[in-house]
């Protein structure tokens, strides 16, 4: 999925509201910027391993926030399975 495909989709965005839908199986793929903190990132990686959840690199917090149509960067952004973001608070 193109980065731009991220605005519509449906989606979760920051670090915890990620794990949340990693731990829940509702997590379908993971988009994490390059220039993220490790101790943000590392625990979702090892999360996405554990869970077998795809996981795409992309080059910056704030690419990333752009693509989901935020004026601020983002760490992390899960894509959800079958519009299931209101499950996730």
């Amino acid at each position: 999925m193109p980065l731009d495909d991220l605005k519509q989709a449906s989606r979760v965005i920051g670090a915890k509201q990620v794990k949340k839908a990693i731990t829940r199986g509702i997590a379908s793929k993971v988009f994490i910027a390059c220039d993220a903190e490790p101790h943000v990132v590392e625990p979702i990686k090892q999360l996405c391993q554990q869970h077998q959840v795809e996981i795409e690199m992309v080059t910056s917090k704030k690419a990333l926030g752009e693509a989901c149509g935020i004026d601020v960067g983002s760490a992390t952004v899960a894509l959800l399975d079958n519009n299931m973001g209101k499950e996730v608070q």
